[in-house]
């Protein structure tokens, strides 16, 4: 039997990205300058027409002071993250 783990809640994901940038006022512009990421990389992010990078997200989350694992955690809301069942 073969057991496929839930989608990852990427929403969540590029929601709080839109969060953490709007918490801090910066604008596209900034988070691109203060990541080294292209300005329309960020949007299409943010928006959901992409999915970005390992690298692309480490470069943000550097950016924002945040630490990667808090955000790729998010991907995890809704559903039971890997490891926390005791089977």
């Amino acid at each position: 039997m073969t057991i496929f783990p839930p989608d990852p809640n990427l929403d969540a994901l590029r929601l709080e990205l839109a969060r953490l940038r709007a918490v801090r006022g910066w604008s596209y512009d900034e988070l691109a300058s203060r990541s080294g990421l292209a300005r329309r990389t960020v949007i299409e992010i943010e928006q959901g027409r992409t999915i970005g990078t390992l690298k692309t997200w480490h470069a943000l989350a550097h950016a924002l002071a945040t630490p990667v694992e808090e955000l790729f955690g998010l991907l995890c809301r809704g559903h039971e993250p890997p490891g926390s069942s005791r089977t």
